[in-house]
């Protein structure tokens, strides 16, 4: 696939722009197949039908930040959509396998991030998440996103579908439901594997 950075156009939906309503899942995965199978004509028209799908991605995943970050909603969808790009060997099958793929996209953006962060501030410019599932705001247990990152790579190596959920759920900040639709399990499956993941990550972060 050739690179397909977002148009300008792309740009205009910003913050001050209410997002749009999700279009239609066929009409994204029709133009998802079309991308995986070379269409040069596919990401550009696929650009403005997930655009606000990404940004209600990235602003949910920034609001589970603590203080201090200065990466925005736009920035982390523009480099997300610019590694997306780079998935040469994907398979696009449906929006919602493109929409999990973001999210691990989103996650890596904000690793790499943070990561610069730190070493700007020699060590000590951390960047937090909260495990609160409200997400608003910092809570007491904010932990580094580093040490989330890396504590999600020990969960995936004993569990990996418990970390690709906490993946979708802090990195994409998508619902139960949505994260179930990615998972292709039931709520009840969703909402107990939540519920041991947090635990399980507590324990590793307090450690």
């Amino acid at each position: 696939m050739h690179s397909t950075p977002l148009p300008e156009r792309a740009v205009s939906l910003s913050a001050d722009t209410p997002d749009r309503d999700p279009l239609p899942p066929h009409e994204v995965t029709e133009l998802l197949q079309a991308w995986g199978a070379g269409d040069a004509r596919a990401p550009e028209a696929l650009v403005p039908l997930v655009y606000a799908e990404l940004r209600r991605q990235a602003k949910r995943a920034l609001r589970r930040e603590g203080e201090g970050h200065t990466l925005q909603a736009t920035a982390l969808v523009h480099e997300a959509w610019l590694r997306l790009d780079g998935q040469h060997d994907a398979r696009w099958e449906s929006r919602t396998q493109f929409l999990a793929v973001a999210a691990q996209m989103m996650r890596r953006v904000l690793v790499d991030h943070a990561r610069t962060r730190r070493a700007l501030k020699r060590g000590g410019g951390e960047t937090h998440v909260t495990l609160d599932d409200a997400g608003h705001a910092p809570a007491p247990d904010a932990v580094d996103v580093l040490a989330l990152d890396e504590a999600l790579a020990r969960l995936a190596a004993l569990d990996p579908r418990k970390a690709r959920l906490v993946e979708l759920r802090y990195f994409a900040g998508m619902s139960i439901p949505e994260a179930a639709t990615a998972l292709g399990v039931s709520l009840a499956t969703v909402g107990r594997e939540w519920a041991v993941a947090r635990m399980w990550l507590r324990r590793e972060l307090e450690a």
